[in-house]
């Protein structure tokens, strides 16, 4: 098992108990049940944005602000730049932008009929990190993300999943179980896996914005990296 050194894990601790707005949700460092955060008109545009124009089969990422592109231009997001390497390689594939800010496994999960509206071949799930503030029981993450993926595969969509890791905020045995959640539902369920999401970025100077949480342009770059060597082999061989 690799364990991220503790800049990683801060960091992780740090993108999930931030609002949209920026500002440290209340009472986030003990609590166990935080409201939803809030949310801004606005806070994600990238996903209208991304979704409301192209063509062709899709391909959902369900998300959350990592995944929204918070802090960033449309373009610059980790979605748009995947969708130009599709562009790139000649691969008629339309990713829709399915990230919203402050998002749990039990938000994705109650969103997933709508995300997965359309000619949907392929869905990237790349969500934990708002469980892990919350300290929401590692069962809890890999039942809802259990269900994402079976009723996904039930449409014939092939499932990507992407890993990511928990604050030390709770203990090693608490951090060492969500770590175990992702292998694990990629060998029961047979989908590929994004180890790390964040990999590369997480907790390291210059791959974040000013708030050292969300990535910057050169993070959002890294982060389309860890996604695509996943994803190209996928789209390669499904068409």
């Amino acid at each position: 098992m690799r364990v991220g050194g503790l800049a990683v894990a801060i960091a992780i601790a740090a993108a999930a108990c931030r609002a949209p707005d920026g500002s440290r949700e209340a009472g986030a460092a003990g609590s166990r049940t935080l409201p939803p955060f809030p949310q801004r008109p606005g806070d994600n545009a990238a996903a209208s944005a991304t979704s409301a124009a192209g063509t062709g089969p899709r391909i959902v990422i369900l998300g959350d602000s990592l995944t929204a592109g918070l802090g960033l231009p449309v373009g610059q997001s980790y979605p748009a730049l995947l969708q130009q390497r599709l562009m790139n390689e000649g691969l008629n594939y339309h990713i829709v932008n399915a990230g919203v800010s402050g998002d749990t496994s039990a938000g994705g999960l109650a969103r997933l009929d709508w995300a997965l509206e359309g000619d949907v071949r392929v869905m990237i799930v790349a969500l934990g990190g708002n469980d892990a503030l919350r300290g929401l029981p590692a069962e809890q993450l890999k039942e809802n993300l259990a269900a994402i993926i079976t009723r996904a595969q039930a449409r014939g969509i092939t499932v990507i999943l992407a890993g990511m890791e928990a604050p030390p905020n709770y203990g090693r045995d608490y951090f060492v179980a969500f770590h175990q959640v992702y292998p694990a539902l990629a060998k029961e369920y047979h989908v590929a896996l994004v180890p790390f999401l964040l990999e590369g970025v997480a907790g390291l100077e210059g791959m974040n914005q000013a708030d050292g949480i969300h990535p910057s342009a050169t993070g959002a770059r890294i982060v389309a990296d860890n996604v695509w060597k996943v994803l190209k082999p996928v789209v390669k061989t499904s068409r």
